[in-house]
């Protein structure tokens, strides 16, 4: 499996880098969203991760952008990996099509257990991978 991981911060990159890593996955960074929408159209990947808060575009932003590109791009999943616990956060990401939320830190078993749930909603599969 391929995941793209957009974080403009290089250790949370890294963290969870090593963490896909032990869970058989390769990952490729990004420092921002404008390097992320072009590694998606550059690479193929199974899976995006997407933290919200960056310098220059916001990762909501750039899933907009990532959703209105051509198929198979279009379909990726996409997790917000995100510290940002307003209220209202859980909204602005359904509404920006994200497909799941997770918080930081990221914990190894919240990061599998939500792509488990995302590849299988997406592949129409009723059961988990976590």
């Amino acid at each position: 499996m391929r995941v793209l991981y957009v974080e403009d911060n290089a250790m949370n990159r890294q963290v969870v880098g090593d963490m896909l890593q032990v869970a058989g996955a390769s990952m490729v960074g990004a420092p921002d969203a404008e390097a992320g929408l072009r590694a998606v159209d550059e690479q193929a990947f199974d899976l995006v991760l997407m933290d919200i808060r960056m310098p220059g575009m916001d990762g909501l932003t750039a899933i907009g952008h990532l959703r209105q590109k051509n198929p198979p791009v279009s379909s990726l999943p996409v997790i917000v990996v995100t510290a940002d616990t307003s209220a209202n956060l859980r909204g602005r990401c359904e509404a920006a099509l994200a497909d799941d939320v997770i918080m930081k830190p990221v914990a190894l078993q919240q990061l599998l257990a939500s792509m488990g749930r995302v590849l299988a909603k997406k592949s129409g599969n009723a059961m988990p991978i976590d």
